[in-house]
């Protein structure tokens, strides 16, 4: 089945064209403004130093540390219903981002496409993106390619957040969020300011615990059980106009007890029976799966968590040399992880997944940046960076479990574990340049390149080893019996122990030039290319499938930025095209694995509007709505879905066992994203308390396909969620109500069928996540 986008891609065809004309119209219409106080300067860093984000050509989004306080935004998965065209979920087993509908699956061999940044320093590695928010300035949500400034895994955008500075004068600031239904409680402080002569320091602490939202009936509690706690301490040395050095610590745990999975469809596939059946006659009651809609209720028997612990280092130097700032960026981040996947997702002892990981990354940035000329200004530096990855995880089939009851020959794997170890190491360096010409009072040229030269190595070995004890199987027969029944492959059965090494070197340059059609009226237009490392997949459970290729991109965009009516309305429009060659994608295959493929050709295309517009002085509005095109141009080599070989014979190739998704359109891809918001803030005088502020906040997604494999079951409908809040603020008080996702949507995050179901179950049984139902709490705040 192929989307039929044929009206969404005429449109976009016709975009630029209408781009232009908007810009003339808006022009003239500039000039009949009426004098205001205008809406405020949003600074940000995007290119490297500090701009107004309406003079730069780039298609970005702004989140400030207030609207993440207003909005209850806690981690990158609430961000994403404040940004159109970006999506955030969990799976069971990673954490994916995406914008514009790439982005990075399941594997932990992959670098993620979406370039996440925290105060410069590139946190690439998927378990990150988990980490909860501390203490933000700001977040900016970059579109498109960004390899120059950014590097060269950022090949779908850049998420760059900037954490909040020590100041001079003294600040205390409490926090305090509950929301009763969850039992969660948030407890956040900050104190800053000058402990002696030109040095500064800042702490900022977090704690964070809920009770969950999806119950466990067969646990009889809630889930996922979180506790967070991160604590961040700053300082900054300032001994002369010339000289800035800041040193930013920090360390983040955050664990969770459970997930917020649940069968979602549980049909027969090979029999009559479906895997409800099946259980209830094996274990001789029906506990084991009660339902499969989406209601908020799972069945788990195994003891599940998620702990995690991060830690950085960040020493930023800023040194003044006549004009010049030469600026080093020095980053240490590491984190560990541990996790036990109850992944067959039931209440019975099928198999289990045990899941560690051990990261280390150092990275040295060296730039310099000239002063803004009125001629010629630019950035260049060097950039260099060495990480190490280790990566455990074991398929446990216990001493209990019901496979042997299914079938006696799987009773041999009682007590083993299918044990698989990877590691990966990296080094790269790179060198980058851009310039910027104001060719006259009204056109900018603006050039930039950057090489990039790294060296990966990795090696994955799979054993089959008596559990708990970790020695090599001493069944003979149970290494065969993974490889016949599941498909794993392992070094007892057929030498599973591969390695490899990669030497990989990019060029990726950019043009750009900018038009200022008026004062308040500025235009541009975008090349730029972009590049993603290849590597080696650390999922697969075949010999086959080690090595993935490097990914390319060619990126156009045309856009506009205003500020009209004496600066009380911004009206901002892109049109971009983007061609991927060699798209890494990672697929389910059906049994227990990930495959890691590449998707030789695919097209992203389409056209964002976003602004704010400042209605009265009491009332303003922001906006944002994102019309995408994603097809599939060349994808012949995917893995299929269950039963799409009957359903779609004419994709499925029987010689290699794959399918063709060429002409499809990916995960994530919703045809239309947009955001609304209104924030009303009046003049009151009631006691400590000097306005009376309400919000609220829309966000609509069109429908979009969520499952891994593409399974038409799972092209999930359409949603409109809406957040609301009231607070009644002073010069130290504050107090608001809120309520987030009111309308109680039911919101499908991610679907997949569940392990063995299909092949060694008989049954077309698939599982989901689901984000929160309506939610309602309090935040108490004081400051000085």
């Amino acid at each position: 089945m192929r989307k039929n986008r044929s009206t969404l891609t005429r449109t976009l065809k016709l975009f630029p064209l209408t781009l232009l004309a908007s810009a003339l119209s808006i022009a003239i219409n500039a000039e009949e403004s009426d004098e205001g106080e205008g809406l405020n300067v949003v600074t940000v860093t995007a290119q490297k130093r500090q701009e107004s984000a309406q003079e730069i050509p780039i298609s970005l989004n702004v989140v400030s540390a207030e609207q993440m306080r207003e909005g209850s935004i806690e981690k990158i998965d609430d961000l994403q219903y404040k940004i159109p065209n970006l999506q955030m979920t969990e799976t069971g087993i990673s954490t994916q981002m995406y914008i514009r509908g790439i982005g990075t699956g399941n594997n932990q061999g992959f670098e993620q496409s979406v370039g996440q940044y925290i105060d410069g320093v590139y946190y690439g590695r998927q378990q990150l993106i988990r980490a909860p928010f501390l203490d933000l300035e700001r977040v900016e949500v970059l579109k498109g390619p960004q390899s120059i400034l950014f590097g060269k895994n950022s090949i779908a955008g850049a998420l760059s957040m900037i954490t909040a500075k020590p100041t001079e004068d003294f600040e205390l600031k409490l926090g305090y969020q509950y929301v009763p239904e969850f039992g969660s409680n948030e407890f956040t402080g900050v104190i800053s300011g000058e402990l002696g002569t030109d040095f500064y320091a800042r702490l900022a602490v977090r704690n964070y615990e809920e009770d969950g939202f999806v119950k466990n009936t067969f646990k009889d509690r809630d889930e996922v059980i979180r506790d967070e706690t991160a604590v961040r301490a700053s300082f900054l040395w300032a001994p002369s106009d010339d000289i800035e050095l800041l040193l930013k610590i920090e360390n983040d745990q955050f664990e969770g007890d459970g997930r917020q999975i649940e069968i979602i469809r549980d049909d027969p596939y090979a029999t009559t029976l479906n895997f409800s059946d099946i259980l209830g006659v094996l274990l001789g009651r029906t506990e084991a799966i009660t339902e499969s809609d989406i209601n908020f209720e799972r069945q788990a028997d195994d003891d599940e968590y998620s702990d995690n612990e991060l830690d950085n280092i960040t020493l930023t130097g800023d040194f003044g040399i006549g004009d010049y700032t030469l600026t080093t960026v020095t980053g240490y981040v590491s984190y560990e992880f541990s996790e036990l996947c109850d992944c067959d997702y039931v209440a019975a002892p099928v198999f289990d997944a045990f899941i560690n990981e051990e990261y280390d990354q150092f990275s040295q940035e060296i730039r310099i940046t000239s002063p803004i000329d009125e001629t010629f200004d630019w950035v260049g530096g060097l950039f260099y960076q060495s990480s190490d990855l280790e990566f455990d995880d074991n398929v446990i089939v216990p001493n209990d479990s019901i496979l042997g009851d299914l079938n006696p020959v799987l009773a041999n794997l009682w007590g083993t574990s299918a044990g698989r170890n990877y590691q990966n190491e990296s080094d790269l360096w790179a060198v980058f340049f851009q310039g910027r010409w104001r060719l006259d009072d009204d056109w900018t040229l603006s050039v930039g390149g950057r090489y990039t030269s790294e060296e990966k190595t990795a090696s994955r070995v799979l054993n089959v080893t008596d559990y708990p004890a970790g020695n090599i199987a001493t069944n003979p027969a149970a290494p065969a019996i993974y490889l016949a029944a599941f498909g794993i492959s392992n070094e007892q059965a057929d030498g599973h122990n591969l390695s490899g090494t990669r030497d990989e070197s990019s060029f990726t340059p950019q043009i750009s030039i900018q038009y200022k059609a008026t004062e308040d009226v500025m235009l541009y237009a975008t090349a730029v290319t972009g590049f993603k490392a290849g590597g080696y997949d650390a999922r697969a459970n075949n010999t086959n499938s080690f090595e993935f290729e490097e990914e390319e991109a060619t990126s156009f965009e045309l856009g506009l930025k205003s500020s009209l009516l004496d600066n009380t309305l911004e009206v901002n429009l892109s049109y971009y095209r983007t061609d991927y060659d060699d798209l890494q994608i990672s697929q389910f295959d059906g049994v227990l694995g990930f495959n890691v493929g590449n998707a030789k050709e695919a097209l992203v295309q389409g056209f964002e509007i976003d602004g704010r517009w400042l209605i009265t002085q009491e009332l303003t509005m922001n906006y944002a709505l994102a019309f995408l095109d994603h097809e599939f141009k060349d994808f012949d080599n995917g893995n299929c879905y269950s039963f799409q070989a009957i359903e779609e014979p004419d994709t499925f190739d029987p010689n290699t066992g794959l399918c063709d998704y060429t002409g499809k359109s990916g995960q994530y891809t919703p045809s239309f994203t947009a955001n609304l918001g209104f924030d009303y803030a009046k003049p009151i005088n009631w006691g400590i308390f000097d306005y009376f502020r309400s919000s609220l906040g829309l966000y609509h997604s069109s429908s979009q396909n969520v499952d891994v494999n593409l399974n038409p079951l799972y092209e999930v409908d359409g949603y409109t969620k809406v957040d609301l809040r009231f607070a009644l603020e002073g010069e130290n008080f504050s107090v608001a109500l809120f309520g987030k996702n009111v309308t109680d949507e039911e919101i499908l995050t991610y679907a997949g069928n569940v392990p063995l179901s299909i092949g060694t179950f008989g049954t077309n049984t698939f599982y989901g996540f689901v984000d929160r139902p309506a939610s309602y709490g309090i935040q108490l705040s004081y400051q000085y």
